[in-house]
């Protein structure tokens, strides 16, 4: 990943500055770090070298900076690679130099950030990299810790997979309790008409709606929504939704949904659907491990 590509911008760098803020709150509340004053001297330097322990993508090295600057402004942080770059156990990600008492009380938050970004963007590009060579894009969900969905998002990003919607303001998703709450309003259970009524709310925004069974894509597809979403259906009834979409509306772009795992995702982009979308990557992805060790 190149910086052209992906960015930790001005949107990303506020979230991290504001999950920072509450994180040393949990580990400094008021009092500060105990340990630290008791056994490091306040005039003792040092370097550490930030060590990934493990294979995988990295992730959120630019928010290392912003710790160690609410932490002691004195503290340099430097990346040794961009966010995106894949790393093997041993590679050196950063360095950090500046008081131990202010490299030690910024550890674990530092560290706490990169693990889990890590891990996002690692357990992305596997299945970005399970997908190789078919027509399906790899996307993330709103399944987020709260607080930090614009981090998620970019960890994803990092990891070469692409954001689904960012929340419920810049796109609309009409799912099956959406619909039932219409239809006992305006007492109609055509999801065609659903659509209509939707995209007529909210002018050029993206319109994509859940189905669960092919009879419902059949009525769907009348409706001309951008996106329709197959919901935890068999790779079967993906390839019969891909022959049913291409005769009836070949601009309508599937997505499949769902139970995804890497050891599925492989047959589902082979149906043809265009967008696989999973949970997992921002709500079940595993930490990537990182020492954080004085150097020689």
């Amino acid at each position: 990943m190149t910086d052209s590509v992906l960015r930790f911008g001005d949107p990303e760098q506020a979230a991290a500055d504001a999950l920072i803020r509450w994180a040393l709150l949990e580990d400094l509340a008021s009092v500060g770090d105990l340990t630290c004053r008791a056994l490091v001297s306040p005039d003792e330097d040092a370097e550490v070298l930030v060590v990934s322990r493990q294979a995988g993508v990295v992730a959120g090295l630019p928010i290392g900076e912003r710790v160690f600057a609410q932490v002691d402004a004195r503290v340099g942080w430097v990346a040794e690679v961009p966010d995106g770059s894949r790393v093997a156990p041993g590679d050196v990600v950063a360095r950090a130099a500046g008081p131990v008492s202010g490299l030690l009380t910024g550890e674990r938050t530092a560290l706490n950030f990169l693990t889990h970004l890590s891990g996002i963007a690692s357990l992305t590009r596997q299945f970005v990299e399970a997908v190789a060579g078919t027509r399906a894009t790899i996307l993330d969900t709103r399944k987020t810790l709260p607080g930090w969905r614009l981090l998620a998002k970019y960890a994803v990003r990092a990891g070469g997979g692409t954001n689904h919607r960012m929340g419920l303001y810049d796109g609309i998703l009409i799912k099956d309790n959406h619909i039932a709450s219409w239809s006992r309003q305006v007492g109609n259970s055509s999801l065609a008409a659903a659509i209509a009524v939707a995209r007529s709310s909210s002018p050029g925004v993206s319109v994509e709606i859940e189905v669960d069974t092919l009879d419902q894509l059949r009525d769907v597809l009348g409706g001309r929504p951008d996106i329709v979403l197959l919901d935890n259906m068999t790779c079967a009834q993906l390839e019969e939704a891909v022959r049913i979409r291409d005769d009836q509306a070949p601009r309508v772009q599937l997505e499949a949904s769902g139970g995804v795992t890497l050891q599925t995702v492989r047959g589902i982009a082979e149906t043809g659907v265009e967008r696989i979308s999973i949970g997992g990557l921002t709500h079940s992805a595993p930490a990537l491990d990182f020492g954080f060790d004085f150097s020689a």
